[in-house]
């Protein structure tokens, strides 16, 4: 049966109830700096299955859990020397770190799927935070739309997928970044880029001073690496120059489109529009025809996205 889905705008008496529906083991979706996350007690089975059931995402696809600050991701997790120079860095903001799990760790074990592993991020985001520090415990919080479909990074986003699967909606406006955060693994004490996002591989390279490793095997350990994920409705075309006959085209640069993610070119503009404008032109019921993405710094992340979302499906 659907449940009336409250929107809730984030005011502290907003977030208090907010993190008092998430206490007993409701759903609740709230901005990060990345995109809007489906928030759940972490701790609770049956609300981390409810997340699962919300999206429709397959249960081999881990959830990534958010904390409020460090030393509550080290109850979690066994860092590493390379974690804690990132975690310093890059905490909070748009960075999650894939590390072993502590014993006792008190997780769902649906959190992980399964892995002896957790993804843990510490959110940038002003509502995020404080919604963390009144709930008081970690939130396991992928992106806030159905399983596969596009991120969303407003609240409307949020609406138009969930609208009566969750119990509330803490809208804070749009999502400053608009692409996920950058995952990150561990070969032993090595880094690994499981999924590129809102930070570069080249920032995390250049503050370690060695490169970032690509993973190796099938195995999903992270979220995000199904081959069709973030994708629209109707098929994607991508590296294209103009649409054809009955395609929108989304455009890049000096190449234009009915929208487009940066017209000079600005990789941060692009990943900040990417999913809002797939949303506006999956609406249309048409194809998608995408411009050329250049390969470096964020447009790595883009390009993966825009990748999954134009895979073949089943």
């Amino acid at each position: 049966m659907a449940e009336q889905t409250r929107h809730l705008v984030a005011t502290h008496k907003a977030l208090t109830q907010a993190a008092s529906l998430l206490r007993r083991g409701h759903l609740v979706a709230f901005p990060t700096e990345t995109v809007y996350g489906l928030g759940a007690d972490a701790r609770q089975g049956e609300a981390v299955a409810a997340i699962y059931a919300a999206k429709g995402r397959p249960s081999f696809n881990p959830l990534i859990v958010h904390v409020a600050d460090v030393p509550a991701a080290r109850r979690l997790a066994v860092f590493n020397a390379q974690a804690d120079i990132l975690a310093a860095a890059f905490w909070p903001g748009p960075l999650t770190l894939v590390l072993p799990l502590k014993e006792g760790y008190g997780l769902s074990p649906l959190v992980t799927a399964g892995n002896p592993t957790v993804a843990l991020r510490v959110p940038a985001h002003p509502a995020a935070r404080a919604l963390l520090r009144l709930f008081g415990g970690p939130l396991a919080a992928p992106s806030a739309n159905p399983s596969g479909r596009i991120s969303p990074t407003t609240a409307a986003h949020v609406h138009a997928g969930l609208d009566g699967r969750i119990a509330a909606i803490v809208d804070d406006g749009p999502c400053p970044v608009g692409l996920e955060s950058t995952i990150i693994g561990f070969d032993g004490d090595i880094p690994v880029l499981l999924r590129a996002g809102g930070l570069s591989a080249d920032t995390i390279e250049a503050l370690l001073g060695a490169p970032v490793l690509s993973p190796t095997g099938d195995d999903v350990i992270a979220p995000g690496q199904l081959a069709s994920h973030y994708a629209p409705r109707c098929l994607m075309r991508l590296n294209a120059r103009a649409a054809r006959t009955g395609e929108v085209m989304l455009g890049f640069g000096d190449i234009p489109g009915d929208l487009t993610l940066s017209a000079s070119g600005d990789l941060t503009e692009a990943a900040a529009n990417l999913f809002g404008h797939l949303h506006r032109l999956d609406a249309l019921a048409r194809p998608i025809a995408v411009a050329p993405i250049p390969m470096t710094g964020l447009g790595v992340a883009i390009n993966d996205r825009l990748t999954r979302a134009a895979a073949p499906r089943d």
